[in-house]
């Protein structure tokens, strides 16, 4: 990151408690599972939210959603390129779906995706 970019950062607004829970899960379970978690924590710390990370992957479902989380999030951000484990539980949730590759290499256009998404009434999907 360019200092200039580090300038430019807009945290989301400090008056506004962020949480945020996520799923990472790619078609081996392996690297880009736990890359896309350790990246969605890098835009967590440098945006200032809070998130929840469930990873699925080689090493089994970690750090588990449960059901007060999904109750306290304001987005659910689904990163995967296969179909995580138990889909439905986040109906009626803001999610923004994102393929791990642009997670990884693309992550301003994830955290454009996610202010837009807030504006959105629950329920809404956003595919990035």
């Amino acid at each position: 990151m360019t200092r200039t970019a580090k300038d430019d950062v807009q945290p989301f607004s400090s008056d506004r408690h962020l949480h945020i829970v996520a799923v990472t899960a790619c078609a081996t379970g392996v690297a880009h599972t736990y890359m896309a978690a350790e990246q969605l924590e890098k835009l967590a710390k440098t945006y200032r939210f809070s998130i929840k990370i469930e990873t699925q992957g080689v090493l089994g479902l970690k750090n588990e959603i449960t059901e007060k989380d999904l109750i306290e999030a304001e987005l659910a951000i689904i990163a995967s390129d296969i179909t995580i484990d138990n889909p439905t539980r986040f109906d009626g949730c803001r999610i923004l779906n994102v393929c791990i590759n642009s997670l990884l290499l693309k992550p301003a256009e994830v955290i454009s995706a996610i202010r837009k998404s807030l504006n959105l009434p629950r329920g809404n999907v956003i595919d990035l």
